[in-house]
């Protein structure tokens, strides 16, 4: 009878935690065009959007700069120097609900093979491995959000060969090299 009476408690629980959830969803109502523009980004869902603005809200200009922002988040990296050697570190402590929805919107967002967030990721995991390559994105995908909510516009998603049109002149350049030798 006690254990009926705690899982009865508990769903009382979870209950009044999806109607506090929902008025906070109910609040971001207002900001349809706001939660358009941040779903535009790949890896950003409708519910992932929904979050992000109960979490941030759609003012940024509290927010000094976007890496402001991003430190607020959480998703910047530490900083371990000394004698000018760089260590490991973590990431600082942030908003924990905003850093795991973008890190989960992350995860979504390497999947879209045809996407800047999928170049930038190949390349950093090559040298840094997945989990920093994806904490990468995250802080990434932070810093565009701080950018469509300050200006309300559009993603402009750089494409999938953006680092190799950028690094262009470089790779002839270290061909041409290559073939001197």
């Amino acid at each position: 009878m006690q254990m009926l009476k705690l899982q009865i408690q508990h769903i009382d629980f979870l209950s009044q935690s999806i109607k506090e959830m929902d008025n906070d969803i109910k609040k971001t109502e207002d900001c349809e065009e706001y939660l358009d523009l941040l779903d535009e980004i790949p890896g950003i869902g409708r519910r992932s959007a929904e979050r992000i603005l109960t979490e941030t809200g759609i003012e940024m200009k509290q927010f000094r700069n976007a890496d402001h922002f991003a430190s607020w988040a959480g998703l910047v990296p530490g900083c371990n120097e000394s004698a000018g050697k760089k260590k490991s570190s973590r990431i600082r402590k942030g908003n924990l609900f905003l850093k795991s929805t973008l890190v989960e919107c992350a995860h979504s967002a390497i999947r879209h093979k045809e996407s800047y967030f999928y170049a930038k990721y190949c390349k950093i995991s090559a040298r840094r491995g997945g989990k920093r390559a994806i904490v990468a994105i995250a802080h990434s995908m932070a810093l565009a959000i701080y950018h469509i909510l300050l200006n309300k516009e559009h993603f402009n998603d750089l494409g999938s060969d953006y680092f190799n049109t950028i690094y262009a002149e470089k790779i002839k350049k270290q061909t041409s090299n290559s073939l001197k030798n």
